[in-house]
């Protein structure tokens, strides 16, 4: 019987051959925590008294929800990681290096990879044909601890998607599009598998933002096959000869295959208060939009600002809408300024942050008012997500956000492409 890529994956680290069902301890590759979920995982791993990390190098401290801090028991709560890095070795990512599933893509994780991170969207690695998934604190500070963990493997769902985008389509759009297919909890413990010619020819960036967003339908994981594309971002980044070849057999058995033809889409936009609240950024159009934030770990790369900058190049945001950008690393936010990305944006009235999650997890930088509505890049709109209970988040790709942001309202972006 063949094998999917998550079955794959998950029996070479079992050690044995595994299927869809089966609970398994395997070894772990790469570990990781941020702000908000590490500094739980250490005190863990102190009551246990596992004051330790197995793979110290390929075990990372993410300083990037909070960052700068905005009060004092978070630069506390700061404290304890770093204190952490230096009793173990482990690294760590201080303030300004970027999102943690941004900079995991950039220097951490190989195909073939299992990696566990303490935050949900820790799957977006899996792009990079790894089996990356998300759990709670104390899972990971064992994972941490020992090397390895326990899984159930996961039934996959295969997400065949043929065709070619229109203008002003994109990769955001084709998931927004499934998870309002599929709904919100349409594969809970599933793996998310992508393939077919339009994912054949898609950027590495475009396969994050896939990735990113499968457990905004429930997914375990969402995972695509590495490839020639794969090679060349690994050699981009200095780990050419990290790359492997990671694909499912050609019988692998699969609980589901959802056929999507991409010529068919339009641009969407999530509504609030949940991201399968799925309409066409046309449906929604003459929306009032507040404040519209372009970035975080699903549409922050260099690509999505180029796409931005692209729009607002020698334009305004619009008087009564805030605009703000934040890129999600360090090396994103180098390469933007060198292609005068940032010039634009601030020329444009937007307000530049230091790379980070920006005002997505809603602790700082961009919180919302009472009853004001906010179209964002990111990958979740749940109530009181940014900050505020009484605020409206509408998720989107940067083009729709970008052409929004210059009319003051929910703008379909094949108005001005």
């Amino acid at each position: 019987m063949g094998k999917t890529i998550a079955e794959k994956i998950i029996g070479e680290h079992a050690g044995k051959e595994v299927s869809a069902g089966d609970i398994v301890v395997a070894a772990v590759d790469v570990a990781a925590v941020q702000d908000g979920t590490g500094p739980l995982a250490v005190q863990q791993l102190e009551k246990m008294g596992l004051v330790q990390a197995k793979n110290p190098e390929r075990t990372v401290l993410f300083i990037d929800h909070a960052a700068p801090s905005p009060h004092k028991d978070l630069s506390n709560a700061h404290k304890i990681l770093r204190g952490f890095a230096k009793k173990t070795g482990v690294d760590l990512s201080e303030v300004g290096t970027g999102v943690c599933h941004q900079r995991l893509v950039e220097s951490y994780v190989n195909p073939g990879d299992i990696l566990i991170g303490a935050d949900s969207h820790t799957c977006t690695s899996g792009a990079l044909g790894a089996f990356a998934t998300g759990m709670g604190s104390t899972d990971v500070a064992v994972g941490i601890a020992l090397g390895k963990t326990w899984l159930r493997v996961p039934e996959t769902i295969r997400i065949n998607v043929t065709g070619e985008f229109r203008e002003g389509v994109c990769a955001k759009d084709l998931i927004l599009y499934l998870i309002g297919k599929i709904t919100a909890d349409g594969a809970t413990y599933k793996a998310l598998e992508f393939g077919g010619e339009t994912i054949e020819k898609m950027a590495m960036s475009d396969r994050f933002t896939l990735s990113n967003m499968a457990v905004e339908a429930g997914a375990k994981t969402g995972l695509i096959a590495s490839d020639a594309t794969t090679r060349a971002f690994l050699e981009s980044r200095g780990r050419g000869d990290k790359f492997r070849e990671i694909a499912p057999d050609e019988d692998a058995v699969y609980e589901e295959v959802i056929e999507i033809d991409a010529s068919t889409l339009e641009p969407m936009v999530s509504a609030p208060h949940t991201v399968d609240n799925t309409s066409t950024a046309a449906g929604l159009a003459g929306t009032k939009i507040d404040q519209v934030f372009i970035g975080t770990c699903t549409n922050g790369r260099i690509e999505d600002l180029a796409i931005a900058a692209k729009i607002l190049e020698g334009k305004q945001r619009h008087p009564d809408t805030r605009l703000i950008v934040v890129p999600a690393s360090k090396d994103v936010y180098l390469d933007a300024i060198a292609a005068g990305y940032i010039e634009t944006f601030i020329k444009a009235g937007a307000a530049v942050m230091a790379p980070g999650c920006g005002p997505c997890v809603g602790v700082h930088q961009g919180i919302l008012g009472d009853g004001e509505a906010c179209l964002s890049t990111q990958n979740r709109n749940f109530q009181g997500r940014m900050g505020n209970t009484e605020g409206l988040i509408y998720l989107s790709s940067p083009a729709t956000a970008a052409v929004s942001a210059i009319k003051g309202e929910i703008t379909d972006p094949r108005e001005v492409l």
